[in-house]
């Protein structure tokens, strides 16, 4: 048995966001957004981001309200967890979690659950479609097969959208984030195949803007 997100209203969590919004500009050099993108109106929206470490949760909230919401309103934010970490962290159904537990049967719930989300115009869910915590210095973005099965049975329109977030120091001793992001299509359009080679070309190119420090005078 699944998880289900109770979300908390979606002004008390643009709130929250704003704390983010603090939180970041403390403890980060600077937020780079690269490669910006159309969205297309009346759409659901999987935003899908390379998962590197516990923070990447926060920058994915982020982009959500100072990116993507200010192009098309969000009406749900939701991101689908694994089944242990919210038993761990009750908190995480009231910020939009749901569960999914890989192994077992109750997976195919979970799917049917985020399908009926992205069937809803103006949500959006947050999908690390890797499964595994990996350096965001990969070269390879492996891709579970929870996308194909939520792209593949959604009825409605749903934009798929792709950020590889890089971090980097150079001559700061905090980081900065760069955010490259990349249209994948509607969910009408989706090749599994096509799509995973084209983020895996895009995470490359988007690792090799941020390997030099490149200085103008």
């Amino acid at each position: 048995m699944i998880i289900k997100a109770k979300p908390v209203s979606i002004h008390l969590i643009r709130r929250i966001a704003l704390f983010l919004m603090w939180f970041f500009r403390k403890r980060l050099n600077k937020l780079v957004f690269n490669n910006d993108i159309e969205l297309n109106p009346n759409h659901s929206y999987i935003l899908m981001c390379n998962h590197f470490g516990f923070i990447d949760g926060f920058f994915a909230y982020y982009l959500c309200f100072f990116w993507l919401n200010k192009k098309r309103q969000i009406k749900g934010l939701y991101t689908m967890s694994v089944k242990k970490q919210m038993e761990k962290n009750w908190w995480l159904k009231y910020a939009g979690s749901f569960s999914i537990d890989p192994g077992k049967r109750s997976i195919d719930e979970s799917l049917t659950y985020a399908v009926e989300l992205l069937n809803e115009p103006g949500n959006v869910l947050i999908y690390f479609p890797q499964g595994n915590l990996e350096s965001c210095h990969v070269r390879q973005i492996q891709f579970m097969d929870g996308l194909y099965e939520m792209a593949t049975r959604t009825k409605g329109n749903c934009q798929l959208i792709w950020c590889s977030t890089i971090l980097e120091y150079f001559e700061n001793t905090k980081p900065s984030a760069y955010f490259n992001f990349l249209d994948c299509g509607t969910a009408h359009e989706f090749d599994f195949e096509t799509l995973k080679q084209k983020v895996n070309q895009h995470h490359e190119a988007s690792l090799n803007k941020t390997v030099r420090l490149k200085v103008y005078n």
